[in-house]
């Protein structure tokens, strides 16, 4: 993992997977966060090599485009500019008291809820009809959460009922339902753009300053998000993605996810760097 930058007002204090989180020098400014988007990349709980070219500018331009349409308060700041070091890549926002799960809502069945239903006929608890096939459409949206786990560690995915044991009932329940609003008016907004939302994930803190329940991390982006063409979905095609899918697929031919991941092939870099590049055009374009 590359050093992080030098951002003049702003010191380093913390790095995850793929952003960079930063502190004001001014003591004024303390209930901002500097988050910045690296073009870092992540599989199977592993930051990959090579980085992905502009991956940061994209996860954050779409990002801003979906808080502008998602009926739900963010945090987003707009205190103070975005350092020019950074600008494009970086969003200025209110630190939150974040909640420890990952609001996980699946319209489609895929990932590792497919390999759950395979085993269990239910994902985090959450029985399903007999029958169902790999990309197969749920009858409806399905919210089911994960308890966010340490740096290299597997997130576990857990019932609604262990929900709220670890943040309350109140909170588990507003929760839920935020999760299935955003995802059902993001799913219609990427329909216009001839793409399915198959599944998502959203993180969410209390504004200390106000009470509120605030959406916060990134959204609906393809390193937390499932995006698929639907013209290819109605084919009966269950491939065709625009996400970090082609990452997953390939480490899953050539490595045993057993010490150190291989490096990306070039072309498989190159094919994700389109893909995410795609998405954004295909959604900034094609919606207004």
């Amino acid at each position: 993992m590359t050093s992080p930058l030098e951002i003049p007002g702003w010191h380093h204090v913390y790095s995850g997977k793929v952003r960079d989180l930063y502190e004001s020098n001014d003591e004024n400014l303390q209930h901002l966060i500097l988050v910045v988007a690296s073009d870092r990349v992540s599989a199977f709980d592993h930051v990959l090599e090579p980085a992905i070219p502009n991956k940061g500018k994209h996860l954050t331009t779409l990002t801003n485009w979906w808080f502008d349409r998602l009926p739900v308060e963010n945090h987003v700041s707009h205190e103070v500019p975005v350092p020019a070091a950074v600008q494009g890549r970086a969003t200025v926002a209110k630190k939150l008291e974040m909640f420890p799960i990952e609001c996980v809502v699946r319209g489609y069945i895929s990932g590792s809820g497919w390999k759950e239903y395979q085993q269990t006929g239910e994902i985090c608890g959450v029985e399903l009809p007999e029958g169902l096939t790999f990309g197969a459409k749920l009858p409806r949206p399905i919210f089911t959460p994960a308890f966010k786990a340490e740096l290299g560690e597997h997130d576990e995915n857990i019932t609604f009922e262990k929900c709220v044991e670890l943040v309350g009932l109140e909170n588990a329940e507003r929760l839920r339902a935020l999760s299935i609003e955003i995802f059902t008016k993001a799913s219609e907004l990427a329909d216009h753009a001839g793409l399915i939302l198959a599944d998502t994930k959203f993180e969410f803190g209390i504004d200390p300053a106000t009470g509120h329940t605030v959406l916060g991390d990134e959204v609906l982006t393809p390193d937390s998000s499932r995006f698929w063409s639907k013209a290819a979905w109605d084919r009966g095609e269950r491939k065709d993605s625009f996400d970090k899918q082609v990452v997953r697929n390939w480490l899953a031919e050539n490595w045993d996810q057993t010490g150190t991941p291989p490096a990306l092939p070039a072309e498989i870099v190159a094919q994700t760097q389109g893909k995410y590049a795609e998405l954004v055009e295909r959604l900034t374009q094609e919606v207004a």
